[in-house]
């Protein structure tokens, strides 16, 4: 059912959680394709230094794939520039996923900004369904 699985990932405590939720899916659906996906912001509009930084954000997908290959997964790598929200729903569209799955908060929302939060604004706009870890 869940092929191809997207996961974007920040650093964020809950994109961390929403790792384990990939493995599991990724097992239970006998996905084939896991694409990791992080987004290199512009440092004005950065929410954290470190998305800035595409050193750190490639340090960030290698752990990840390790992480992924532990457990006996292949993973894909993708690192694009641009606005979190509008890169994951192209990816989405381009790799084509059947599934998106990401954290409720990412390193870049604030009480004030839940309505224009990434993961919201993903919600709105993906080409397939979306599952929000907590």
């Amino acid at each position: 059912m869940f092929k191809t699985i997207l996961f974007p990932l920040d650093q964020s405590r809950e994109s961390r959680e929403a790792a384990d939720v990939v493995i599991q899916l990724a097992k239970i659906h006998g996905s084939d394709r896991i694409v990791l996906l992080s987004v290199v912001e512009d440092p004005d509009d950065a929410h954290s230094p470190t998305m800035a930084s595409a050193e750190a954000i490639a340090e960030l997908l290698k752990t990840a794939q390790t992480l992924f290959e532990d457990q006996g997964l292949k993973a894909e790598i993708i690192e694009k520039p641009g606005k979190p929200a509008f890169i994951i729903c192209d990816v989405a569209d381009e790799v084509p996923a059947d599934l998106i799955v990401m954290g409720c908060r990412g390193t870049g929302l604030t009480e004030e900004g839940a309505a224009d939060s990434v993961t919201n604004r993903v919600i709105n706009l993906a080409p397939c369904p979306v599952l929000i870890v907590p």
